[in-house]
């Protein structure tokens, strides 16, 4: 099933996308898709059963209406750096022993065809194409073979990143990659059913339509369940919760000269399975 939210800022209300592509509004099922509805083993079946017996009377969503982050407020986003070789090698750093963790603010989160806003006194805001994964089973301390029964589903995400920030301002690249609209994710959440092999997944992202990353999740140091599993040693993962896998070669960083976004830049990018996003990029105007 694909899960979707839609409509204002901060006023999102839940919706599915049909197999056939229709976008439906089934606010009338009661929850959004929240901590509650994620974490529940059941929640998915009980939608599936509920629209069944009611899908007719959805109403359509418009075809212009603004789509949300597909997910309902997560307690954290988690990010894995270096997770590609490739990528730890244009970065000019060794691939990692152990995945590399970082913290994404919850408030950078934005809806798939949101704008990135360059912040103010940026100097090098970035791209990254990321398979993210969605926890659904509140998850501590599980094994690598029991990781997959903690996921709910998987989302494109961009993990937009400022790099005078992330590894120029004391060390901790939080500060590069916690912006407002630094997090467009979606468009959609697809359920775990959906995607049998999350290891083997094209990801791919263009900007102003000339393709700069093109991969495969196939290519991850760590693995979907190893990062799971891993996580889950350290802190307690919620439902909801949003785990952004890493992203391959070719940001902007790597290229020579570096290449970084500038106002009126279009970012698209997607994951097989996944759907497409796109960002219009504008400068921070306060």
């Amino acid at each position: 099933m694909k899960l979707i939210r839609f409509g204002k800022a901060g006023k999102e209300k839940p919706g599915i996308e049909t197999a056939e592509g229709k976008r439906l509004d089934v606010s009338a099922f009661g929850t959004d898709w929240s901590e509650e509805f994620l974490g529940d083993e059941s929640g998915v079946q009980k939608l599936a059963e509920w629209l069944e017996a009611n899908q007719a009377s959805c109403p359509d969503i418009a075809p212009d209406e603004r789509l949300g982050p597909p997910v309902y407020k997560p307690s954290k986003i988690i990010c894995v750096g270096l997770n590609y070789s490739l990528h730890a090698k244009e970065s000019g750093m060794d691939v990692p022993q152990q995945p590399v963790l970082f913290m994404k603010a919850t408030s950078s989160l934005s809806g798939p065809f949101d704008t990135i806003v360059i912040p103010k006194n940026s100097e090098a805001t970035d791209w990254e194409v990321e398979l993210a994964i969605v926890i659904g089973k509140k998850a501590s301390y599980v094994s690598v073979e029991d990781a997959y029964d903690h996921i709910a589903g998987y989302a494109l995400h961009n993990d937009v990143s400022e790099r005078d920030f992330q590894l120029k301002h004391g060390g901790q690249w939080v500060k590069g990659k916690s912006c407002d609209t630094f997090a467009p994710l979606g468009p959609f959440l697809v359920t775990r059913d959906e995607i049998p092999d999350p290891n083997n997944l094209r990801l791919w992202l263009k900007v102003n339509g000339k393709t700069v990353q093109d991969s495969s999740t196939s290519d991850l140091v760590f693995n979907v369940p190893t990062l799971v599993s891993y996580i889950s040693q350290y802190m307690t993962l919620l439902p909801g919760d949003i785990i952004s896998t890493g992203t391959p070669s070719g940001v902007g960083m790597g290229f020579k000269p570096p290449v970084y976004l500038k106002e009126g830049d279009e970012v698209e990018l997607g994951v097989k399975g996944l759907g497409v996003s796109r960002q219009t990029v504008v400068n921070y105007k306060g």
